[in-house]
Protein backbone atom coordinates (compact mmCIF):
# COMPACT_ATOMS: atom_id res chain seq x y z
CA UNK A 1 0.00 0.00 0.00
CA UNK A 2 2.87 2.38 -0.66
CA UNK A 3 3.46 4.79 -3.51
CA UNK A 4 1.02 7.06 -5.23
CA UNK A 5 -1.36 5.33 -7.61
CA UNK A 6 -3.22 7.78 -9.85
CA UNK A 7 -3.99 10.97 -7.95
CA UNK A 8 -7.67 10.26 -7.27
CA UNK A 9 -7.92 13.27 -4.95
CA UNK A 10 -5.23 15.44 -6.54
CA UNK A 11 -5.16 18.98 -5.20
CA UNK A 12 -7.98 18.42 -2.72
CA UNK A 13 -7.79 19.57 0.89
CA UNK A 14 -8.71 16.90 3.44
CA UNK A 15 -9.13 16.81 7.20
CA UNK A 16 -9.17 13.52 9.10
CA UNK A 17 -10.03 13.18 12.79
CA UNK A 18 -8.53 10.46 14.95
CA UNK A 19 -5.75 10.19 12.38
CA UNK A 20 -2.97 9.18 14.75
CA UNK A 21 -3.70 5.46 14.54
CA UNK A 22 -5.81 2.70 13.04
CA UNK A 23 -8.33 3.56 10.33
CA UNK A 24 -7.64 7.28 10.67
CA UNK A 25 -3.93 6.79 10.07
CA UNK A 26 -4.59 4.54 7.07
CA UNK A 27 -7.07 7.08 5.68
CA UNK A 28 -4.68 10.00 6.04
CA UNK A 29 -2.01 7.92 4.29
CA UNK A 30 -4.34 6.94 1.44
CA UNK A 31 -5.55 10.50 0.87
CA UNK A 32 -1.99 11.83 0.93
CA UNK A 33 -0.81 9.10 -1.43
CA UNK A 34 -3.53 10.09 -3.89
CA UNK A 35 -2.59 13.75 -3.96
CA UNK A 36 -4.58 15.47 -1.19
CA UNK A 37 -3.18 18.03 1.24
CA UNK A 38 -4.07 16.35 4.51
CA UNK A 39 -4.74 17.95 7.87
CA UNK A 40 -4.08 15.28 10.47
CA UNK A 41 -6.04 15.86 13.68
CA UNK A 42 -5.98 13.89 16.90
CA UNK A 43 -5.94 14.33 20.66
CA UNK A 44 -2.62 12.40 20.72
CA UNK A 45 -0.08 15.07 19.82
CA UNK A 46 3.08 12.98 19.40
CA UNK A 47 1.45 10.21 17.35
CA UNK A 48 -0.49 12.74 15.28
CA UNK A 49 2.63 14.69 14.42
CA UNK A 50 4.37 11.48 13.45
CA UNK A 51 1.60 10.65 10.98
CA UNK A 52 1.67 14.17 9.55
CA UNK A 53 5.45 13.94 9.09
CA UNK A 54 5.09 10.52 7.45
CA UNK A 55 2.63 11.71 4.80
CA UNK A 56 3.79 15.29 4.39
CA UNK A 57 0.63 16.65 5.99
CA UNK A 58 -0.13 19.21 8.69
CA UNK A 59 -0.95 18.25 12.26
CA UNK A 60 -3.51 20.13 14.35
CA UNK A 61 -4.38 19.06 17.87
CA UNK A 62 -8.12 18.43 18.25
CA UNK A 63 -10.35 17.18 21.03
CA UNK A 64 -13.38 16.29 18.92
CA UNK A 65 -15.74 16.72 21.88
CA UNK A 66 -14.79 20.41 22.27
CA UNK A 67 -16.84 22.76 20.07
CA UNK A 68 -14.45 25.66 20.57
CA UNK A 69 -11.58 23.44 19.43
CA UNK A 70 -13.50 22.58 16.25
CA UNK A 71 -13.95 26.28 15.55
CA UNK A 72 -10.24 26.90 16.08
CA UNK A 73 -9.29 24.05 13.74
CA UNK A 74 -11.57 25.26 10.95
CA UNK A 75 -10.28 28.80 11.38
CA UNK A 76 -6.72 27.49 11.10
CA UNK A 77 -7.53 25.54 7.92
CA UNK A 78 -9.34 28.58 6.51
CA UNK A 79 -6.30 30.77 7.03
CA UNK A 80 -4.25 28.50 4.75
CA UNK A 81 -6.85 27.15 2.32
CA UNK A 82 -9.67 28.60 0.24
CA UNK A 83 -11.88 25.61 0.99
CA UNK A 84 -12.09 22.16 2.51
CA UNK A 85 -12.85 19.38 0.03
CA UNK A 86 -12.92 16.30 2.26
CA UNK A 87 -13.90 15.86 5.90
CA UNK A 88 -13.48 12.40 7.44
CA UNK A 89 -15.06 12.16 10.89
CA UNK A 90 -13.23 9.08 12.12
CA UNK A 91 -12.36 9.68 15.78
CA UNK A 92 -14.08 7.38 18.23
CA UNK A 93 -13.92 4.88 21.06
CA UNK A 94 -15.44 1.41 21.36
CA UNK A 95 -16.05 0.32 24.97
CA UNK A 96 -18.22 -2.67 25.88
CA UNK A 97 -21.35 -2.21 27.94
CA UNK A 98 -24.78 -3.77 28.24
CA UNK A 99 -28.15 -2.44 29.37
CA UNK A 100 -27.93 -4.63 32.48
CA UNK A 101 -24.82 -2.70 33.52
CA UNK A 102 -25.90 0.62 32.06
CA UNK A 103 -24.11 3.66 33.45
CA UNK A 104 -25.26 7.11 32.39
CA UNK A 105 -21.75 8.59 32.58
CA UNK A 106 -20.45 5.93 30.18
CA UNK A 107 -23.38 6.50 27.82
CA UNK A 108 -22.76 10.24 27.77
CA UNK A 109 -19.02 9.87 27.26
CA UNK A 110 -19.44 7.43 24.38
CA UNK A 111 -22.04 9.61 22.68
CA UNK A 112 -19.87 12.68 23.15
CA UNK A 113 -16.87 11.09 21.44
CA UNK A 114 -18.67 8.95 18.87
CA UNK A 115 -21.72 10.93 17.70
CA UNK A 116 -21.63 14.47 19.07
CA UNK A 117 -18.14 14.89 17.64
CA UNK A 118 -19.47 14.04 14.18
CA UNK A 119 -22.24 16.60 14.56
CA UNK A 120 -19.69 19.24 15.54
CA UNK A 121 -17.45 18.30 12.63
CA UNK A 122 -20.28 18.56 10.13
CA UNK A 123 -21.57 21.82 11.62
CA UNK A 124 -18.25 23.62 11.64
CA UNK A 125 -16.85 21.96 8.52
CA UNK A 126 -19.72 22.97 6.24
CA UNK A 127 -18.59 26.59 6.02
CA UNK A 128 -15.37 25.57 4.25
CA UNK A 129 -16.87 22.55 2.50
CA UNK A 130 -19.45 24.79 0.80
CA UNK A 131 -16.56 26.62 -0.85
CA UNK A 132 -15.42 23.44 -2.56
CA UNK A 133 -16.45 22.56 -6.11
CA UNK A 134 -17.05 18.97 -4.98
CA UNK A 135 -17.05 18.56 -1.21
CA UNK A 136 -17.37 15.23 0.57
CA UNK A 137 -18.09 14.26 4.16
CA UNK A 138 -17.36 10.67 5.17
CA UNK A 139 -18.51 9.72 8.65
CA UNK A 140 -17.30 6.54 10.32
CA UNK A 141 -20.18 4.54 11.71
CA UNK A 142 -20.08 0.77 12.28
CA UNK A 143 -22.06 -2.38 11.62
CA UNK A 144 -22.94 -1.98 15.32
CA UNK A 145 -25.00 1.00 14.20
CA UNK A 146 -27.01 -1.25 11.87
CA UNK A 147 -27.55 -4.43 13.87
CA UNK A 148 -28.01 -5.17 17.55
CA UNK A 149 -25.23 -6.27 19.88
CA UNK A 150 -25.74 -7.10 23.54
CA UNK A 151 -22.28 -5.85 24.50
CA UNK A 152 -22.26 -2.53 22.65
CA UNK A 153 -25.32 -0.73 24.02
CA UNK A 154 -23.87 2.79 24.18
CA UNK A 155 -21.57 2.38 21.18
CA UNK A 156 -24.22 0.83 18.94
CA UNK A 157 -26.72 3.57 19.74
CA UNK A 158 -24.12 6.26 19.07
CA UNK A 159 -23.05 4.72 15.76
CA UNK A 160 -26.69 4.37 14.69
CA UNK A 161 -26.98 8.08 15.35
CA UNK A 162 -24.00 8.72 13.08
CA UNK A 163 -25.67 6.73 10.31
CA UNK A 164 -28.89 8.73 10.41
CA UNK A 165 -27.16 12.05 11.03
CA UNK A 166 -25.16 11.50 7.85
CA UNK A 167 -28.37 11.14 5.88
CA UNK A 168 -29.71 14.35 7.41
CA UNK A 169 -26.56 16.22 6.41
CA UNK A 170 -26.75 14.78 2.89
CA UNK A 171 -30.35 15.95 2.51
CA UNK A 172 -29.56 19.40 3.90
CA UNK A 173 -26.73 19.91 1.44
CA UNK A 174 -28.80 18.66 -1.50
CA UNK A 175 -31.83 20.78 -0.65
CA UNK A 176 -29.77 23.93 -0.22
CA UNK A 177 -27.70 23.35 -3.31
CA UNK A 178 -24.42 22.95 -1.47
CA UNK A 179 -21.81 21.08 -3.53
CA UNK A 180 -21.27 18.63 -0.66
CA UNK A 181 -22.03 14.91 -0.45
CA UNK A 182 -22.26 13.01 2.85
CA UNK A 183 -21.97 9.26 3.33
CA UNK A 184 -21.15 6.85 6.13
CA UNK A 185 -18.78 3.89 6.24
CA UNK A 186 -19.62 0.90 8.43
CA UNK A 187 -16.65 -1.30 9.32
CA UNK A 188 -17.02 -4.68 10.91
CA UNK A 189 -14.19 -6.33 12.86
CA UNK A 190 -11.02 -4.54 11.80
CA UNK A 191 -7.56 -5.35 13.16
CA UNK A 192 -6.65 -1.97 14.66
CA UNK A 193 -5.43 -0.82 18.09
CA UNK A 194 -9.06 -0.53 19.18
CA UNK A 195 -9.07 -4.35 19.46
CA UNK A 196 -6.02 -4.38 21.72
CA UNK A 197 -8.14 -4.37 24.88
CA UNK A 198 -9.96 -7.49 23.70
CA UNK A 199 -6.67 -9.17 22.79
CA UNK A 200 -5.21 -8.33 26.19
CA UNK A 201 -8.26 -9.58 28.04
CA UNK A 202 -9.11 -12.70 26.02
CA UNK A 203 -5.94 -13.51 24.08
CA UNK A 204 -6.06 -15.14 20.66
CA UNK A 205 -9.61 -16.38 21.17
CA UNK A 206 -10.73 -12.77 20.87
CA UNK A 207 -9.58 -12.91 17.27
CA UNK A 208 -10.54 -16.47 16.37
CA UNK A 209 -14.07 -15.98 17.72
CA UNK A 210 -14.53 -12.95 15.47
CA UNK A 211 -13.01 -14.65 12.44
CA UNK A 212 -15.35 -17.65 12.74
CA UNK A 213 -18.43 -15.50 12.15
CA UNK A 214 -17.00 -13.51 9.23
CA UNK A 215 -17.77 -15.16 5.87
CA UNK A 216 -14.38 -14.14 4.45
CA UNK A 217 -12.77 -15.85 7.43
CA UNK A 218 -10.51 -13.08 8.69
CA UNK A 219 -10.43 -9.65 10.27
CA UNK A 220 -10.38 -6.64 8.00
CA UNK A 221 -7.35 -4.39 7.73
CA UNK A 222 -7.30 -0.64 8.27
CA UNK A 223 -6.23 0.07 4.69
CA UNK A 224 -9.28 -1.82 3.40
CA UNK A 225 -11.57 0.59 5.22
CA UNK A 226 -9.41 3.51 4.10
CA UNK A 227 -9.89 2.46 0.48
CA UNK A 228 -13.67 2.64 0.93
CA UNK A 229 -13.34 6.09 2.49
CA UNK A 230 -11.06 7.20 -0.34
CA UNK A 231 -13.65 6.14 -2.91
CA UNK A 232 -16.49 8.05 -1.23
CA UNK A 233 -14.25 11.10 -0.80
CA UNK A 234 -13.23 11.11 -4.46
CA UNK A 235 -15.09 12.37 -7.51
CA UNK A 236 -15.60 8.73 -8.50
CA UNK A 237 -18.52 8.78 -6.04
CA UNK A 238 -19.99 12.01 -7.43
CA UNK A 239 -23.58 10.63 -7.57
CA UNK A 240 -23.48 8.94 -4.18
CA UNK A 241 -24.85 10.73 -1.13
CA UNK A 242 -26.88 9.85 1.94
CA UNK A 243 -25.96 6.19 1.87
CA UNK A 244 -23.74 3.73 3.71
CA UNK A 245 -20.86 1.55 2.59
CA UNK A 246 -20.38 -1.62 4.64
CA UNK A 247 -16.85 -3.04 5.02
CA UNK A 248 -17.33 -6.18 7.10
CA UNK A 249 -16.20 -9.25 5.16
CA UNK A 250 -19.82 -10.26 4.58
CA UNK A 251 -20.88 -10.39 8.24
CA UNK A 252 -24.14 -8.47 7.76
CA UNK A 253 -24.98 -10.35 4.55
CA UNK A 254 -26.04 -13.42 6.52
Amino acid sequence: MTGRVDGRVDGKVALVTGAASGIGHATARALGREGARVYVTDINIDAGRAVADEIGGTFIHLDVTDEAAWMDVMNAVGESETCLDILVNNAGISPHDSMEKFELDTWRHVHSVVSESVALGCKHGLGLLRQSEAGAIVNLSSIAGMIGSSNYASYGAAKAGVRNMTKSVAMLCAERGYPVRANSVHPGSIDTPILDADKKKYGERAITAREKVIPLGRLGQAHEVANAILFLASDEASFITGTELIVDGGFTAR
